[in-house]
């Protein structure tokens, strides 16, 4: 099974740190590491033991979902039942997850243990690196998630017309995308026309969108929890030369840009590539190039003018998403979920990107 692997390679970690133990918190490494699939959990993992705690909502799920793991079922209090398995496996220097639980709840975790036995330390930690380079399983999931994205996209077009609100985009977009096998949608669904468009996160209002203006489209679906992510900008009705010159124009940004990405190349130099083809509109293009997708929908590594990533791994799973927003005009976004080979890159949403009118 994939998560003995993955508990392989985080015990490799907890060796090389020193860590007796690692309590995970977040949602998305519960299941990256364990399997399971819902919530209020946490897990406790030593260089022999692997323990899921959480309540007697999800015994019976997590029993199912968790092979390999031991449940522990609470009854007081998930983070006192976690400091008290910590205590029971005999763990001095644990790790936390620091970006994955809030300082209340982890006063009340350090308190509890504390209780216990005040020799245990805590030490905060990250890991969600060794979800960065996907493996055969998560690829196969995040291409479903692609493919449902791109088949919405193909019907939503012969549904948008002037006249409709936003919302009843995005409604029928979340739609489409349930219909064919979407868990729900990867985030809240952006539909911006017309001067809305130069908001970037410029999600679904009950604004008409009217004849001549562009829809921007940022939507994704989610299958056996891994997400997708694409950004399309149509046309309804004839666009003029100044919306053909600025579509032109963010279009071969992405192209750069998806030329650009390949495994070894650094984030700065990836996002600098479309940056600069960009031109005279760079200054219209305030976010980073792109994110990491898998389990969350904006993970590491990033490509950006400050990206810390120095060399992207072979099948890495990110989005080229390059737009240009002006105040007042609009906007345009074209974005790909896109895995990172050697040499190259492969988009794994395949919807057209030439420039689309609606009539």
């Amino acid at each position: 099974m994939m998560t003995k692997n993955r508990l392989l390679r985080l015990r490799a970690v907890m060796a090389k740190e020193k860590y007796s133990a690692v309590v995970i918190v977040k949602e998305a490494n519960l299941r990256y590491f364990s399997g399971f699939s819902g919530d209020s959990a946490t897990l406790v993992i030593t260089p022999k033991a692997a323990l899921i705690i959480t309540d007697s909502r999800y015994t019976e799920q997590a029993k199912k979902e968790a092979e390999g793991f031991a449940v522990a079922e609470q009854k007081d209090g998930l983070l006192k039942k976690t400091a008290e398995c910590v205590a029971e496996l005999n763990c001095k220097n644990v790790a936390f997850e620091g970006n994955g639980i809030i300082y209340d709840d982890f006063r009340v975790l350090q308190k509890n243990a504390e209780n216990i036995d005040k020799s245990i330390k805590f030490i905060p930690a990250k890991f969600d690196d060794l979800r960065v380079a996907k493996d055969e399983s998560e690829i196969a999931l995040i291409k479903k998630a692609c493919e449902i994205a791109d088949a919405a996209f193909a019907e939503i077009i012969g549904f948008i017309r002037p006249g409709l609100r936003e919302n009843e985009v995005a409604a029928r977009l979340e739609y489409i995308m349930r219909q064919k096998g979407s868990e729900k949608t990867a985030f809240l669904t952006i539909v911006a026309s017309g001067v809305r468009g130069s908001l970037p996160h410029g999600t679904s209002t009950n604004k008409l969108i009217n004849e001549g203006e562009f829809v921007t489209m940022d939507f994704g679906a989610v299958c056996g929890g891994y997400c997708s992510d694409m950004t399309r900008t149509v046309c309804v009705g004839k666009a003029d030369n100044r919306q053909k010159e600025v579509y032109a124009a963010v279009l071969a940004a992405q192209k750069t840009g998806l030329c650009a990405l390949a495994a070894g190349k650094s984030g700065v130099e990836v996002d600098k590539a479309a940056r600069d083809s960009l031109g005279e509109y760079a200054k219209y293009f305030g976010h980073s190039l792109g994110h990491g997708v898998g389990l969350e929908i904006h993970e590491d590594p990033r490509l950006s003018p400050k990206s810390k990533c120095e060399s992207l791994p072979e099948n890495a799973i990110i989005t080229v998403e390059p737009g240009v927003y002006i105040e007042g005009w609009g906007g345009i976004r074209i974005e790909d979920t896109t895995l990172v080979k050697k040499g190259k890159s492969e988009r794994l949403t395949l919807s057209t990107k030439e420039l689309i009118e609606i009539y």
